[in-house]
C-alpha cells in the first residue's frame, strides 16, 4: 500500500449520492451537519451528467481524507454514482482512504447482493450495459466490497435527524483519531497517551451537576498539551465543543474577555453570527450537552466573565480548566484537580531527541550531553523543546558551551514562560520565592516561616499562594522543594538586579561571595544590615566573618555560614551575643573545628545546626536550653552525646550517620518527644540501643542501615506509630527480640511515604496487628527480601493474576472488612541502576448481575524504588461504606485480582511472579473464608 498523504488533502470528506434520490433531502441535511463541524466537505450539485465522471470529480475524491456512500434504492441505477465508488475503492486501497457506507432505506444485504428494489435499479443498467460484462462485474464487485463494510443502516434508527448527527460524529471521531493527530503532533506527544487516559477516567465520573476538572502544574509542564489531546480525542462525544486557548494573554487584551465569551458561544452553537442576547445564547446552551476547555486561566473573574456560572450547562457537559494557580480551581467549585507531574525519564529523552536529532533517541557521541541536559530540564517538555530546538545540528563543542552556560544562565524562552507565574506575586511572595530559590531548597518549612515571619512577610499565606501556584511544593518530611527550573528563575532574577554581585539582594555562588568579600572588606560598606537576608561564605575564616558581624549590631535577619576551609579551631564565646538573631548556622566541613561554646545552643532564634563533616569535633557541650529543631552531626568524630540533649524539646531531626566512633546513645533519648528523624546509618561502631527508646511519642524514621546492632528491643517493633524503619543484617532470636546478623533492610509506612525494605517477620507482626484492627489508615503497604509469598495466604498463584470463587452475598457480609494483598517482585540489575521507581497497582475484579458498566476497581496504587533481588511487596486495602454501597447496588461478587507493574517491563524475567490473597475479617469474627 502506498503511503497516504493525508496531510495536503483538500477535503476531509467526499458525499457520494444518487442525486434523485436524496440530493433535496438526506444528502443535503447531511452536507449541512458537516459543514458546523467545520468538516470541510465536497458535494457535487450538478444537476445534469454526462457518460464518464468528470476529471475534476477523481481529483476531488483523491483529495479526501473521507469517503461517504449513501446507498440509495436507485444509486444502481446511476453509471456515475457506480464508477465514483469504484474510484472511491480504489483510493482506499492505494492512500487508505476512510470509507462509511450509509444504507439509506435499502438493506446491506440487497447492496451486497443486489437484490430487492436495489437489485431491481440495478437491472435496468445491466441491460444497457450486457454487452459489457466486464464493466459490470466491475461493479459488482465494487457493491460486494462495499456493503461489507462498517456503515450506518438507516433502519436501525428511526428519526433521520439523529442518524445524521450520529455520522457527521462518528467522521468527527475518526478525523481527530486517524488523520489530523498522527501526523499534526508526532513531536509533541510522547508520554501524553496514559495521561490522556487518566484524564478521560476523572471526566468519566458520575455526578448530578457539571463536572469540572482542573488542570495543574508549573509553566511549561504540558498542561495545554493534555487538555488538547484529550480535547481532540473525546470532543466527537459532544453536541457542541470548544477550546478555548491562552485565556490569561487573549483577556489583557482590549475587549478580550468579550471577544473569548463570542468565540465560545460561537464554537458552542455552531453559529458564527450568533445572537447578541446573552440570556438567549445560555438558553440554548443550557439544552445541550457540551465540553469546553479553559486553557491557561490565571484568575476567577476571567471565567466568570466569559461563561458567569456552571449552572447554565446540562449535568452531562464536562468542563476542563488549565491554570498554574489552584486557588482559581478552588473559587469555582472545582473538586477534582489532576497535577502535573514532570515526564518520566525515557520520554523526557524521546522527547527532547526528537526536537534535537529527528529521530527518538541520541546520535552515537551525544548520549553524555543529552544526559547532561535531561538533568537540567528535569523533564519540563517545554525546556526539553526549547533545548532540543536550540541545539539541533550544532557541533559537540557548541554543546557543551551551552549545557556549561545554562548552569549559569536560564534561556530566554523558558525564563519568560516560567517568568509568568512570579510577575503575578506581590513584593513579599516575590520575596519569599527569591529566598528559597537562593537559600531554602529543601529546609524545613517550619524553618523557613520563621524566619520570614521575622522579616515581616506573612508567610503563612506567602507560602501557601507559592504552593497553589505550583512555585514550591511542601514534602513528605515537610521541606520546602522547588523544581530546579524555577530555582534556576529565583537567581536568574536577583542576578539580573546588578552585574555588580554587592549590589544584588542575595548571594550564594562562591565566586561572586569570593569577590563581594575580598574587594570589600568582609562585609561590603554599601550592604546595609536591614536588607542583608542570607549569606554563604565557603572558604572563609569564622573569626573574619564575625569580626565583621560585630560592627553590625543592628542585624536581625540570618546568616548561613558554609564554611568548608574553616581556620579557626574555636569560635569565640564572646562573640554568640552579636548572633542572638541568628536562625540557621552552617559549619558543614570544617576541618579544624573540635570544640563549640556552650552558648550556641542559647541561641533563642537558633533552629538549624549543621555541623556535617567536621571530622575534628569530639563532643558536644552540656546543653542548658535551645530552640533547636534539626542536629546535623553526619561525619564527625562524636564518642557520645551529652544526656543534657534532652532539653532540646524541639528537636525534630537528629542526624549521626557514619559517625564511626559512635558507641552509645543516652537514655534520656527518648525524652526527646517531637524526634521524627533519627539517623544511625554507616554507626559501624554501634553495638546496641536504649531498651526505652520505644517509648518515643511522635512517629519515627529510624535508619539503622550498615551499623553493628546486634538486637533491637522489642518495643520498638511493636511501636505501630513508627513510619519508617531502615535496618540492616537481621534475623530472629527465640526471645522475640530482632536480631541482626543476615544481610537485610526493612520498613514499616503509612500510604504517604515511600518506602525500601522489611524484614520476613515484622511482616508477620504486621499481619497480627491487622487481623485485631491495630491499624490507623485505609491502606498501607510494606516491602521486603524473599521470593515466596507467606503461607497464611490462603489465595495464591503464580504470574500477577488470581482467579477466586466467592458467595454472591459476600459485599453483604459485614464480616468481611479488608483484603491484604502480596506480590513478588522481580527486577534485573538495569532497572535497579537505573533508580527510577516504578507503579505499583491491585486490582479487583468482579462480576455483576445488574449492567452497572465495568466496575474494575483499583484498590490500591504505589509508587517503590526498583530493588535487587526478589522481594515481597506486602499491603492491604479496608473497605469503606461507599465500596460497599457500590458493590452491593450492583449485585457484585469477586471473581479475580490483578497486580500490575507500570512502566509496563518488557524483561520476562522482570515483574510480578508469584501473588497472593488474604481476607480480613471484624475482630471477633471465625468466617476463614
Amino acid at each position: 500500500m502506498a503511503s497516504s498523504s493525508r496531510n495536503n488533502k483538500k477535503y476531509d470528506v467526499f458525499v457520494s449520492f444518487r442525486g434523485e434520490d436524496t440530493r433535496d433531502n438526506f444528502s443535503s441535511h447531511l452536507y449541512s451537519a458537516l459543514s458546523r463541524q467545520n468538516i470541510q466537505t465536497f458535494i457535487d450539485d450538478q444537476l445534469n451528467r454526462g457518460d464518464e465522471i468528470s476529471e475534476s470529480l477523481v481529483n476531488a475524491i483523491e483529495a479526501s481524507a473521507i469517503s461517504v456512500i449513501v446507498f440509495s434504492e436507485g444509486y444502481a441505477s446511476s453509471r456515475w454514482c457506480l464508477d465514483e465508488l469504484v474510484k472511491i475503492l480504489e483510493c482506499k486501497k492505494e492512500y487508505a482512504q476512510i470509507v462509511i457506507p450509509v444504507f439509506y432505506r435499502v438493506d446491506p444485504s440487497d447492496v451486497r447482493n443486489q437484490t430487492g428494489s436495489f437489485g431491481n435499479s440495478f437491472s435496468k443498467l445491466e441491460e444497457r450495459f450486457k454487452e459489457n460484462s466486464k464493466k459490470l462485474q466491475t461493479w459488482r464487485n465494487a457493491l460486494k466490497e462495499a456493503a461489507t463494510l462498517s456503515g450506518f443502516p438507516s433502519q436501525n434508527i428511526r428519526l433521520e435527524s439523529k442518524l445524521i448527527n450520529e455520522i457527521a460524529n462518528h467522521i468527527l471521531k475518526r478525523l481527530v483519531d486517524q488523520v489530523f493527530r498522527p501526523n499534526d503532533n508526532k513531536n509533541q506527544l510522547v508520554g501524553v497517551e496514559s495521561r490522556v487516559e487518566e484524564i478521560e477516567s476523572l471526566l468519566g465520573a458520575q455526578s448530578k451537576d457539571v463536572y469540572a476538572l482542573g488542570i495543574w502544574g508549573i509553566g511549561g509542564i504540558g498542561k495545554a498539551t493534555i487538555a488538547r489531546a484529550t480535547f481532540d480525542k473525546i470532543s466527537s462525544d459532544f453536541e457542541g465543543s470548544c477550546f478555548l486557548e491562552n485565556v490569561r494573554e487573549e483577556s489583557q487584551k482590549p475587549g478580550g474577555l468579550a471577544c473569548l465569551r463570542q468565540k465560545l458561544l460561537s464554537n458552542l452553537l455552531k453559529d458564527k453570527n450568533v445572537s447578541l442576547d446573552i440570556g438567549l445564547n445560555f438558553r440554548r446552551l443550557s439544552r445541550m450537552k457540551v465540553l469546553i476547555v479553559f486553557d491557561d486561566v490565571t484568575c476567577f473573574s476571567q471565567l466568570e466573565s466569559i461563561i458567569g456560572s456552571l449552572d447554565c450547562l446540562t449535568p452531562v457537559s464536562r468542563i476542563i480548566i488549565t491554570t498554574r494557580n489552584k486557588q482559581v480551581l478552588r473559587n469555582w467549585g472545582v473538586r477534582k484537580i489532576y497535577e502535573m507531574e514532570a515526564l518520566e525519564y525515557h520520554h523526557a529523552l524521546e522527547l527532547f531527541s526528537r526536537h534535537a536529532f529527528k529521530q527518538s533517541h541520541p546520535d552515537v557521541g551525544y548520549e553524555k550531553f543529552s544526559s547532561k541536559v535531561m538533568k537540567y530540564a528535569q523533564g519540563v517538555p517545554l525546556a526539553l523543546k526549547v533545548l532540543g530546538c536550540f541545539l539541533y545540528e550544532r557541533e559537540k563543542e557548541v554543546w557543551e558551551s551551552a549545557i556549561n552556560k545554562l548552569q549559569r544562565i536560564l534561556h530566554p524562552s523558558i525564563l519568560e514562560v516560567l517568568k509568568i507565574s512570579y510577575d503575578s506575586l506581590d513584593d513579599k511572595e516575590k520575596n519569599i520565592f527569591l529566598d528559597v530559590a537562593c537559600f531554602f531548597q529543601g529546609e524545613n518549612v517550619n524553618l523557613v516561616m520563621k524566619f520570614h515571619d521575622a522579616s515581616g512577610f506573612y508567610p503563612e499565606i506567602g507560602i501557601s499562594i507559592l504552593v497553589d501556584k505550583s512555585l514550591i511544593a511542601i514534602g513528605s518530611y515537610n521541606q520546602i522543594r522547588m523544581h530546579d527550573l524555577l530555582q534556576e528563575l529565583g537567581r536568574e532574577i536577583v542576578r539580573q538586579e546588578s552585574i555588580n554581585p554587592g549590589n544584588r539582594s542575595r548571594l550564594w555562588h562562591h565566586e561572586d561571595i569570593y569577590e563581594v568579600l575580598t574587594y570589600n572588606t568582609s562585609l561590603p560598606s554599601n550592604l546595609s544590615a536591614e536588607k542583608l537576608v542570607l549569606l554563604e561564605v565557603p572558604g572563609s575564616s569564622i573569626e573574619q566573618l564575625w569580626d565583621g558581624v560585630k560592627h553590625y549590631s543592628k542585624l536581625n535577619q540570618i546568616i548561613h555560614v558554609a564554611c568548608k576551609k574553616l581556620i579557626a579551631k574555636t569560635p569565640n564565646p564572646t562573640l554568640m551575643p552579636h548572633l542572638n538573631k541568628l536562625v540557621i548556622l552552617i559549619l558543614r566541613g570544617s576541618k579544624s573545628l573540635k570544640s563549640l561554646p556552650a552558648e550556641i545552643f542559647n541561641l533563642e532564634c537558633l533552629t538549624e545546626l549543621d555541623l556535617s563533616d567536621c571530622s575534628k569535633l569530639k563532643r558536644l557541650p552540656e546543653i542548658l536550653s535551645g530552640n533547636m529543631s534539626c542536629l546535623f552531626l553526619r561525619g564527625t568524630a562524636i564518642e557520645e552525646l551529652p544526656s543534657s540533649i534532652e532539653l532540646l524539646h524541639r528537636l525534630g531531626y537528629l542526624d549521626l550517620s557514619d559517625c564511626k566512633r559512635l558507641k552509645s546513645l543516652p537514655s534520656s533519648l527518648y525524652k526527646l518527644k517531637s524526634l521524627g528523624v533519627l539517623d544511625l546509618r554507616g554507626c559501624s561502631n554501634l553495638q546496641r540501643l536504649p531498651e526505652c527508646l520505644g517509648q518515643l511519642s511522635s512517629p519515627i524514621l529510624l535508619n539503622l542501615a550498615k551499623t553493628n546492632i546486634e538486637r533491637i528491643p522489642k518495643s520498638i517493633i511493636q511501636l505501630f506509630v513508627l513510619g519508617y524503619l531502615l535496618l540492616n543484617y537481621m534475623s530472629f532470636d527465640q526471645s522475640n527480640n530482632f536480631n541482626l546478623k543476615g544481610h537485610c533492610t526493612a520498613g514499616i509506612v503509612n500510604d504517604a511515604l515511600r518506602i525500601q525494605h522489611i524484614g520476613h517477620l515484622l511482616a508477620v507482626r504486621w499481619k497480627e496487628m491487622l487481623e485485631k484492627g491495630d491499624f490507623s489508615m485505609d491502606k498501607g503497604h510494606i516491602l521486603l527480601p524473599g521470593n515466596e509469598i507467606p503461607k497464611w495466604f490462603k489465595f495464591q498463584s503464580v504470574g500477577s493474576f488470581i482467579t477466586w470463587e466467592m458467595p454472591p452475598d459476600f459485599f453483604n457480609n459485614s464480616r468481611v472488612q479488608g483484603i491484604v494483598f502480596s506480590a513478588i517482585l522481580a527486577f534485573s540489575d538495569r532497572h535497579v541502576d537505573c533508580g527510577r521507581w516504578f507503579s505499583f497497582s491491585f486490582e479487583l475484579k468482579v462480576k455483576t448481575t445488574k449492567d452497572c458498566g465495568p466496575l474494575d476497581t483499583r484498590l490500591f496504587q504505589s509508587r517503590v524504588n526498583y530493588v535487587e533481588s526478589y522481594h515481597l511487596h506486602l499491603g492491604y486495602y479496608m473497605f469503606c461504606e461507599e465500596d460497599f454501597n457500590g458493590f452491593w447496588k450492583c449485585n457484585c461478587i469477586p471473581e479475580a485480582v490483578h497486580f500490575n507493574v507500570f512502566p509496563p517491563l518488557e524483561c520476562q524475567c522482570c515483574g510480578v511472579k508469584k501473588c497472593g490473597i488474604h481476607l480480613l475479617h471484624t475482630p471477633d469474627s471465625t468466617n476463614s473464608m
